[in-house]
C-alpha cells in the first residue's frame, strides 16, 4: 500500500461528507460538497481545496523523483494560505495540461530541466493568498466585521478584537456563497520577511513513507489477475524479427504467450522469474540491414570532432552577438582548443516499469507509471487504444530517480505493456532489465566542441566563437518540434552562450550530426557537456593572457554582481591556490538558467594507475528564493557527485550498432568510498527563482580538468577522464 500524503480529490471530498472551497486556475472560487464531487458535478481543475477536518489538499503538477519537489511546490501555495503544514496533503495531476502545464516546457505536465520553482513560483503563490483572502472574506461574512479586521495563522482566520477563531475547516463547513473577492494582486503577497515556512526545513512529505518502505514504486505495482512481462529486443536499433523458435519457452510452466511487438518479443507469464527464463531460451532471429549496424561509438565521435575542426561546415547559429568571425578573422592573437564528450547513461536505480489493464472494449485503460512526462504518457495511451484522455485512469507514481531517462521511456514500456494487456485481457506488468534498460538506452549524446576567441593587446576577450557538433537529442524525440524551431536544439546548446562573462562579440554554433546512437537529455542537459568545455577554455584564455584564472575571470564578470559573489563565497571556502601537497584546485563558474553557481576541486593524481581521486568539493549557488535549504544542498551535493561520476568512470561504447556494457560491473558508477568531502553555501539574493536538481553537474567537468592541469601542467580534453586516459595524457 501506498502510505504517501497522497489523495485522490474524488476520494478525499467524498468520504469527508463536508463542503470544500476550492481556487480554480483562474482564481474563480467554488463551494464543493462531497455529493457533488461524487456526481462528477464538481471541477477538476482545482489547485487546492480544504476539507471539514481541516485537512488541505494541494494538487501538484510536478513529478517527485527525489528532487524534492513534492515538498517545495506545496510549500510554496501553504506559505501564503497560512496553511498548517501537517495538514497538508499532495493530489498527482496527470491530465489537464491546459491548467496544469509547466510553462516553460511548452506547457505539458513535464519535469524536467530543473524548471518546477521556476514554472509555478508565482501561480502557487497567488492560489495561496487567493483561498486566504477567500477564507478570510467568509469568516468576515460569518461574524459581520470587515475583512480587513481579521487575520490568517497556522490553520485558521483569527478575529483578535473580539478573541475569536475558525479553523479551516471550520470557515468552509459554514458553506456561504462567495460574490465579491478582491483579485489578489503582487502587493498582497508576503514579504520574505514575513515567511515561516519558506526558507526553513520543514519536513518533506514523502520521506517518512520512504523511510519505512511504503512508497509504492512502479517496480512494486501489484493488481488483481496481473501477469508479467519481458521482452527480448533487437540487438541494434532498426532491426525486426525474422523468425522466432519460442517452443522451449511456451513449455514452461506459467507462461501465458509469446508475443510480438514492434522491434520486440515478449514473453507473458505468470510470475517474472518465469518470464525471464522462458525469454531466456527464446531463439530470435533479427534482421541485419539496419543502417545502424555500422555505429562505431568511437569512429562517430572523431566524425563528429571533425566536423567541429572543419570552418567549411556551418551550422545553426545560437546566441549571435556582434561579429565573433569577423573580428577573429582580424585578431593578432588567437586562442583554439577542443574538447570531447562521451555518451554516458542515466543509471537511475529504479528498474524501468510499467503496469497497464485496458478495459474489455479496448477503448480505456488503467495504467500505473513513474514518469517525467504525464502529458506525453497520457498522449501515447490515448492514441494507441484510439480514445480520449477521460478513459485512461492514471496513477503517476513517484520514480527511484528520473535524470531525464523517464521522460521518453513510456513510448516504449507503456506501449507494450498495453499491447500486451489488450491481447491477454489481463493487468500486465512490463519490467525492463538492468541490462535491457543499459543495451537500449537513451543515451546523453557524445559532443565535439572547438572553440576559438580572439584577444586584444591588454589580453581581454573580444571574440568568442563556440562551435558544438553533436546529433539532436530534440530531432530524435520529436522531429516535428525541431523543425518548429528552426533546427535549434536546447537540449544540447544550453549552457553555450558565454554567460556569465561579457563578450562584446559571440557566436555559438550547434553543428547537427547525423545520430549513431538513442539520445536524450542527461542531468545538466546541455550544460554539463558546453560548460566543460567552455570553462576549461576560459582557463587556456587566462594563461594565454598570462593572468591567473581568478583574476581572469573577475575581469570577465564586469556587471554580473551575482556571478561575482558567488565566485568570491567558493574562493573563500575553498582557500582556492592553497591546496596541500601533492594536490591542486580548479575553478568552474557553471550558471544554470536564473541559477548562479561556481565550483572548486581538489583533487590529487596517482600518475602510476591514471586514478584522479577528487577530495574535496566546495561549490557556492545563488538560485534566488530558497524554498527547501537543505534540499537544496543535498541536490547540488547530488548533482556534484553525479557529475563527478560521469567524468570520472561513465562511457557508453557501441560497437558494430551495439552497447558494449551490460550492468554496474562493466558500466561502473562513483563508489560511497569515492564521494569527496563536498561542503555548499548558499547565498541570498533577490534573483528570481530558479532550479537547483541539476546545478552541481556543470560545475564538476571544468573544476576537475582545470585541477588537473594546475597540477600536472596537462590539459584533459576528452571525457570520461579514466584511468587509461589519464595515463596517456600524462605519457604526451
Amino acid at each position: 500500500m501506498n502510505l504517501l500524503p497522497i489523495v485522490t480529490r474524488r476520494g478525499f471530498l467524498g468520504g469527508s461528507g463536508a463542503l470544500s472551497l476550492a481556487v480554480l486556475a483562474g482564481g474563480a472560487l467554488v463551494f464543493e460538497s462531497g455529493a457533488s464531487a461524487q456526481s462528477g458535478a464538481a471541477p477538476a481543475n482545482v489547485w487546492v481545496s480544504i476539507n471539514g477536518d481541516d485537512s488541505v489538499t494541494i494538487r501538484l503538477a510536478a513529478m517527485e523523483m527525489g528532487q524534492g519537489v513534492m515538498t517545495a511546490l506545496p510549500l510554496i501555495l501553504a506559505e501564503e494560505l497560512d496553511a498548517d503544514w501537517s495538514k497538508v496533503r499532495v493530489e498527482a495531476v496527470t491530465h489537464d495540461p491546459a491548467t496544469y502545464g509547466n510553462s516553460k516546457l511548452g506547457g505539458a505536465l513535464y519535469t524536467a530541466g530543473s524548471t518546477s520553482v521556476e514554472a509555478y513560483y508565482d501561480i502557487l503563490r497567488k492560489a495561496g493568498a487567493t483561498m486566504r483572502r477567500a477564507l478570510i472574506y467568509t469568516a468576515a461574512r460569518h461574524w459581520s466585521v470587515p475583512p480587513a479586521t481579521l487575520v490568517s495563522e497556522p490553520g485558521a482566520i483569527v478575529d483578535r478584537a473580539n478573541g475569536r477563531r475558525l479553523r479551516f475547516g471550520q470557515v468552509v463547513a459554514l458553506g456561504l456563497p462567495l460574490t465579491a473577492v478582491p483579485a489578489v494582486t503582487e502587493a498582497d503577497l508576503k514579504p520574505a520577511s514575513a515567511y515561516r515556512l519558506i526558507g526553513r526545513d520543514v519536513p518533506r512529505l514523502e520521506l517518512p513513507a520512504k523511510t519505512r518502505g511504503a512508497t509504492l514504486y512502479g517496480i512494486d505495482v501489484r493488481v488483481p489477475g496481473m501477469v508479467y512481462a519481458c521482452v527480448a529486443r533487437a540487438p541494434v536499433e532498426g532491426e525486426t524479427v525474422v523468425s522466432v523458435d519460442d517452443a522451449r519457452a511456451r513449455a514452461l510452466p506459467g507462461v501465458l504467450a509469446v508475443v510480438r511487438l514492434p522491434g520486440a518479443v515478449a514473453v507473458v507469464a505468470e510470475r517474472w522469474d518465469t518470464a525471464l527464463a522462458a525469454r531466456a531460451v527464446l531463439a530470435v532471429e533479427w534482421t541485419t540491414s539496419s543502417p545502424f549496424r555500422s555505429a562505431d561509438s568511437t569512429v562517430d565521435l572523431a566524425h563528429d570532432v571533425a566536423v567541429a575542426a572543419d570552418p567549411a561546415q556551418r551550422g545553426v547559429p545560437w546566441f549571435p552577438r556582434g561579429d565573433a568571425p569577423g573580428e577573429l578573422a582580424r585578431a593578432a592573437t588567437v586562442v583554439e582548443a577542443s574538447y570531447a564528450t562521451e555518451h554516458v547513461y542515466h543509471a537511475q536505480m529504479e528498474p524501468l516499469a510499467a503496469v497497464a489493464a485496458v478495459d474489455a472494449d479496448g477503448k480505456g485503460a488503467e495504467i500505473w507509471l513513474g514518469t517525467q512526462a504525464q502529458t506525453s504518457s497520457l498522449a501515447i495511451a490515448t492514441e494507441l487504444l484510439e480514445t480520449t484522455p477521460e478513459r485512461i485512469r492514471f496513477h503517476a507514481l513517484q520514480m527511484g530517480g528520473g535524470f531525464g531517462r523517464r521522460t521518453t521511456f513510456a513510448r516504449e514500456l507503456l506501449r507494450d505493456a498495453l499491447l500486451l494487456s489488450r491481447q491477454l485481457g489481463r493487468p500486465v506488468k512490463l519490467i525492463w532489465t538492468r541490462e535491457d534498460d543499459i543495451k537500449n538506452g537513451w543515451f546523453r549524446p557524445a559532443t565535439a566542441h572547438r572553440l576559438r576567441a580572439a584577444l586584444d593587446v591588454d589580453g581581454r576577450v573580444i571574440a568568442w566563437h563556440h562551435r558544438v557538433a553533436s546529433p539532436s537529442i530534440v530531432g530524435y524525440d520529436t522531429p516535428q518540434m525541431l523543425a518548429k524551431m528552426g533546427n535549434r536544439d536546447p537540449l544540447v546548446m544550453a549552457g553555450a552562450d558565454g554567460s556569465p562573462y561579457t563578450v562584446p562579440h559571440f557566436l555559438a554554433e550547434h553543428l547537427l550530426t547525423p545520430r549513431r546512437a538513442r539520445v536524450a537529455a542527461w542531468r545538466g542537459i546541455g550544460r554539463g557537456h558546453n560548460s566543460f568545455a567552455s570553462e576549461c577554455f576560459v582557463d587556456e584564455l587566462a594563461a594565454a593572457a598570462k593572468l591567473d584564472p581568478v583574476s581572469f575571470r573577475r575581469r570577465m564578470l564586469a556587471g554580473h554582481p551575482r556571478a561575482g559573489a558567488v565566485l568570491d563565497k567558493v574562493l573563500a571556502m575553498s582557500n582556492f591556490g592553497a591546496a596541500p601537497a601533492g594536490r591542486a584546485h580548479g575553478l568552474a563558474l557553471a550558471p544554470l538558467k536564473n541559477s548562479m553557481a561556481a565550483g572548486v576541486a581538489e583533487i590529487s593524481v596517482d600518475r602510476a594507475s591514471g586514478v584522479i581521486r577528487v577530495h574535496r568539493f566546495w561549490a557556492a549557488v545563488d538560485v534566488g528564493p530558497v524554498i527547501q535549504p537543505r534540499n537544496l544542498a543535498a541536490q547540488v551535493e547530488g548533482g556534484i557527485v553525479f557529475g563527478l561520476s560521469g567524468l570520472l568512470k561513465e562511457r557508453i561504447t557501441i560497437r558494430q550498432g551495439e552497447v558494449q556494457q551490460n550492468n554496474f560491473h562493466d558500466y561502473p558508477l562513483l563508489r560511497a568510498s569515492e564521494v569527496p568531502d563536498i561542503q555548499v553555501a548558499m547565498l541570498a539574493s533577490d534573483g528570481p527563482p530558479s532550479g537547483a536538481g541539476e546545478l552541481g553537474v556543470p560545475m564538476t567537468g571544468a573544476a576537475v580538468a582545470n585541477a588537473f592541469h594546475a597540477l600536472t601542467g596537462v590539459r584533459l580534453r576528452q571525457m570520461p577522464f579514466d584511468p587509461a586516459r589519464v595515463k596517456s595524457a600524462l605519457a604526451t
